[in-house]
């Protein structure tokens, strides 16, 4: 008569989203990502240094080019919704990858729900990158005894897929 329920250890969950703006230039441009993304999480980024110079590109070792935001536990949760209404509750399968993560590129961040158009910030697009966890994964990160996660117990992309479409009610193309 007992159910059968799935074991507390293979429950997924969503450990953090990044939301990235790769700008490519210092000064103004930077400042109006940063700008954005504080409209949309409303948390302070964190500027990216270039780590080696592009003469080409008129970039310098040590110069800011990007900003990110990341997310975890209730925030995540709500952003996240409002990320995938921006892309229409529609993700493509290429976007998952063999460990549980997520990414893909929003064209403008005034298609997200609750964010308007700002003369000051123009219109930018922006990276979103979520991943997924089991509990245990933590064992990678620790300073003593560390050891890497059993192949069973690593989220596959098909596990991923199904996750998102039971919590969140994407639909995977």
């Amino acid at each position: 008569m007992s159910q059968i329920t799935e074991s507390q250890m293979r429950k997924i969950s969503i450990a953090k989203v990044v939301l990235n703006m790769g700008v490519g230039k210092s000064g103004e441009p930077i400042e109006q990502a940063k700008l954005a993304l504080l409209q949309i999480t409303g948390q302070k980024p964190s500027p990216r240094h270039a780590k080696a110079t592009q003469r080409d590109w008129g970039v310098h070792k040590g110069e800011p080019i990007g900003v990110v935001v990341t997310l975890r536990r209730k925030l995540a949760l709500e952003l996240i919704k409002r990320l995938f209404a921006a892309k229409g509750n529609q993700i493509k399968g290429s976007s998952f990858d063999e460990f549980g993560n997520l990414s893909f590129g929003i064209k403008e961040h005034i298609d997200i729900p609750g964010v308007k158009y700002d003369p000051d910030v123009g219109i930018l697009g922006l990276d979103v990158s979520i991943s997924l966890q089991r509990p245990g994964f933590n064992i990678r990160f620790r300073s003593k005894h560390k050891a890497s996660v059993g192949k069973r117990h690593i989220i596959s992309s098909q596990e991923a897929k199904e996750f998102l479409t039971k919590e969140f009610g994407i639909e995977v193309v």
